[in-house]
Parts: C-alpha cells; structure tokens; sequence
C-alpha cells in the first residue's frame, strides 16, 4: 500500500520538500509510518513526539490503520503571537 505523506513547516524546510511518498504493508498505522520516516529523516525523528497526525483534513491517533491511497500529514507544533 502507498500513501502520500505532507510535510509542513520546518519539516519540509529540512527534507526539501512538501510530500513524500511511502509504500508501507496493509494494515499499517499512523505509528508504523512514523517509524519508517524516522528512520529516514533525522527531522522526523527528532520531532514525532510534538508531530500531530491528520488524514483527510481529519486529526488522528497514532494506532489509526492507514488506507491505500491515503494522505498523511504530519504537522509541527506552531506559535505565534
């Protein structure tokens, strides 16, 4: 199964780009697709525990199966003032 993953803020500053693409078995999680991209991004790994998790414009736990097809985003804590 694939799916498209978007990247925001200083994650696609760092990777270079806004989206990667990840080929992951059925059944996998939100956590199992984190735990490939940490595994290939410094950056990732070094943010997941502040990452929240959204698929098709919807907030999601870690332990949410993932789809063929599906769009992850993973979307860094943010400020402002």
């Amino acid at each position: 199964m694939h799916c498209t993953v978007l990247l925001f803020a200083q994650l696609a500053e760092s990777i270079g780009s806004d989206r990667l693409t990840l080929q992951l078995p059925d059944g996998a999680t939100i956590e199992h697709a984190l735990n490939e991209l940490a595994s290939q991004h410094e950056i990732i790994a070094a943010m997941r525990d502040s990452l929240a998790t959204a698929i098709a414009d919807r907030y999601c736990a870690r332990n949410t199966t993932l789809c063929d097809g599906d769009t992850l985003a993973l979307i860094p804590p943010v400020s402002g003032g």
